[in-house]
């Protein structure tokens, strides 16, 4: 059974549709390119600058609470203006600037206040980009639509910390590494604005009915999501780890990193697809799967290291495929932007909390960080499994 069936579309409209995916997906390819390379290197800089793996786990989780809990101001500004092209572009503004600067920073506290400055823009951006994408996706099948559109985006994701592993390996170190960087993030912002010259979409979002919320499997979705991102790991505390117990050498883990988004854009890819297919079972089984992860990461070698990484980078494959699909398949347009910016408010805000509570166990019992996350993990994975009919009966009545 097709859970995720697109409205009628005429081939003009889907091709057109494809397109704009492509283009849109141009631009997470060199934003991913420019985030992901620093993403996977900020673990070490931090470490490089004297912070310890609790800091890098509470800057990197704050990074992704500003990143995702921003979003619940800006999905409605978004909403309320459908300024859709200005507050993206916006976004990708602060990511030219932030990120190249991390090459010229001192202490640990100037590299986290350019963190948390790209991350405000990744949450400016955010719920406008995905309103314009699930406009696109709604005539194509949302779970291939995000799925192509997260398989771009990952082979950014792949490349940036390629780069930075090569250049981290010229320097001996990863600091001036990021000044590089510079290049596809000027890119990303020139690829938007070719995006809004292939397809000017003007959202035109139908009359609310009255008294019409958001739909009552909303908000089980959301507490799912959330206990998702509460278990799950963020990749540079994995990082700071593995530097620590010296299992993989600093130029060594961005080219891990590396392979990580390589198989996350797979993945995103073939769960969408299967996603359209068979629904939030794919998430459920997905998200079970990479709980593996942690045992694997933060209590083997190398071997077992590597496995984790894949497993973990196969869980924010299965996830950036299939969580947007489900919102965009039960909220109507008019408030899908609020509706991505909640989702990803209340996201970010346990992202935070779970990488703090993680970062804290770390310095205190291994086993108990493990259990944390594998326990959480599952019962997320429960949860949505125990949706399926719900989220299918919401998406027939949109």
């Amino acid at each position: 059974m097709n859970h995720t069936v697109a409205p009628a579309a005429s081939r003009t409209d889907r091709k057109s549709a494809i397109r704009f995916i492509l283009c849109f997906g141009l631009v997470s390819l060199f934003a991913d390119m420019t985030y992901e390379g620093a993403h996977g290197s900020i673990g070490p800089l931090l470490g490089d600058l004297g912070a310890s793996v609790t800091a890098v786990a509470v800057i990197s989780g704050f990074g992704e609470m500003i990143a995702a809990s921003l979003r619940f101001f800006s999905g409605r500004l978004a909403d309320r203006t459908r300024a859709y092209w200005t507050l993206a572009i916006a976004g990708y503004v602060l990511n030219v600037v932030a990120i190249p600067a991390l090459a010229f920073v001192t202490t640990w506290q100037q590299a986290a206040i350019l963190i948390t400055i790209e991350r405000t823009g990744k949450a400016l951006r955010g719920p406008a980009r995905d309103l314009l994408l699930s406009e696109a996706t709604g005539k194509v099948g949302h779970g291939f639509g995000f799925g192509v559109h997260a398989v771009m985006d990952q082979t950014g994701a792949c490349a940036g910390p390629l780069l930075m592993g090569i250049l981290a390996a010229k320097y001996g170190h990863v600091g001036p590494a990021f000044a590089w960087l510079a290049i596809p993030a000027a890119l990303a912002l020139l690829s938007i604005l070719l995006a809004r010259a292939v397809r000017p979409v003007q959202v035109e979002p139908p009359a609310a009915k009255p008294g019409k919320t958001m739909p009552a499997v909303f908000w089980p979705y959301v507490a799912a999501a959330a206990l998702v991102a509460t278990g799950f790991i963020d990749f540079p505390v994995m990082a700071a780890h593995f530097e620590r117990m010296q299992i993989f050498s600093p130029a060594t883990i961005p080219l891990l990193y590396s392979a990580a988004m390589a198989m996350t854009g797979l993945t995103a890819f073939i769960f969408g697809r299967l996603y359209d297919k068979y629904g939030l079972s794919v998430l459920a089984y997905g998200i079970a799967l990479s709980a593996f992860a942690l045992p694997l990461g933060f209590m083997g070698g190398a071997t077992s290291g590597v496995i984790a990484v894949l497993l973990w980078a196969s869980g924010l494959g299965v996830q950036d495929a299939s969580l947007r699909a489900g919102i965009a398949q039960v909220v109507s347009m008019n408030k899908r932007g609020t509706a991505f910016g909640t989702f990803n408010g209340v996201y970010g805000v346990a992202w935070f909390a779970g990488s703090s509570i993680m970062g804290v166990l770390y310095g205190f019992s291994i086993t108990a960080l493990v259990a944390f996350g594998v326990i959480t993990q599952v019962i997320a994975a429960g949860m949505f499994f125990a949706l399926r009919r719900p989220l299918a009966e919401a998406a027939a009545e949109v």
